[in-house]
């Protein structure tokens, strides 16, 4: 199995929760009176709002992104007693930057370092779906795959293997028909062991960098680590440097990478 589920040791739970207020409140986030913070991820059309609003009721307000016209969602639920607040990220396909949408996942997710990411997928779509999974594992070892629209997929005679699929990511996959409450039930307490460190995900990443390619992402990691000390993911930041990001090389000579870390 390549997710463990383990009691967490003294060490484990000194790093817990894994985010940093400070970041949080750059970014817009207000973490008083809050435990944990979860972000809410997907693609357009998985049913990621229905999902939001079944875990948050009406403890949810909405607001703008500082500086950005993109509206944003927040709520907040308590469970085994303990308080998350969850982030309602813009619906994207991808978090390499072409969009502005996808400027604010990357960067919530990046810098944010939320306690656990939920990717919120369409059961009927999941090879269109998985490909922001995957992105998302790049960025963090601390997500969740929530497998929506299992009602949907039942209709078109599809059948899942979550097992499986939770076995190739090395993630928690969870099977839900939001808009019905159908495994939600399984979802907080997933939520509440990634969060909090009670279980710990190894996540797949593609390993098919070459030798040169990996050793020119080393070099520049180290460059950028020297000139933005404790930014988070340096090799995912070189990385899309050297396939030609042009808003994260914008944002590094502006500095404002550096400002968020």
């Amino acid at each position: 199995m390549t997710v463990e589920i383990n009691t967490p040791s003294t060490e484990a739970c000194a790093i817990c929760p894994a985010h940093n207020a400070a970041h949080l409140l750059k970014l817009g986030v207000d973490m008083q009176d809050w435990d944990f913070v979860v972000a809410l991820a997907g693609n357009p059309n998985t049913g990621k709002s229905t999902v939001f609003n079944a875990l948050t009721g009406l403890r949810q307000h909405t607001g703008n992104w500082p500086g950005k016209t993109v509206a944003r969602a927040e709520g907040g639920f308590d469970y085994d007693g303990q308080r998350f607040k969850i982030v309602d990220l813009p619906g994207t396909y991808s978090l390499l930057s072409t969009t502005l949408d996808e400027e604010i996942a990357r960067d919530f997710i990046l810098f944010g370092r939320p306690d656990v990411t939920v990717v919120v997928v369409d059961a009927t779509r999941l090879e269109r779906n998985l490909n922001l999974v995957l992105q998302v594992l790049e960025i963090t070892d601390r997500a969740i795959v929530c497998l929506n629209l299992m009602d949907e997929a039942r209709r078109h005679g599809l059948q899942v293997d979550e097992r499986r699929l939770a076995r190739d990511l090395g993630i928690p996959v969870v099977p839900t028909a939001a808009r019905y409450g159908e495994g939600l039930s399984d979802l907080l307490p997933a939520i509440s062991q990634v969060a909090s460190g009670q279980l710990r995900c190894r996540p797949h990443r593609v390993r098919s960098q070459s030798s040169e390619l990996s050793g020119a992402v080393q070099q520049l990691a180290v460059q950028i680590e020297a000139v933005f000390p404790g930014l988070p993911n340096a090799r995912w930041v070189a990385l899309r440097l050297l396939d030609g990001d042009g808003r994260i090389a914008t944002e590094l000579r502006k500095g404002e990478l550096g400002a968020l870390a």
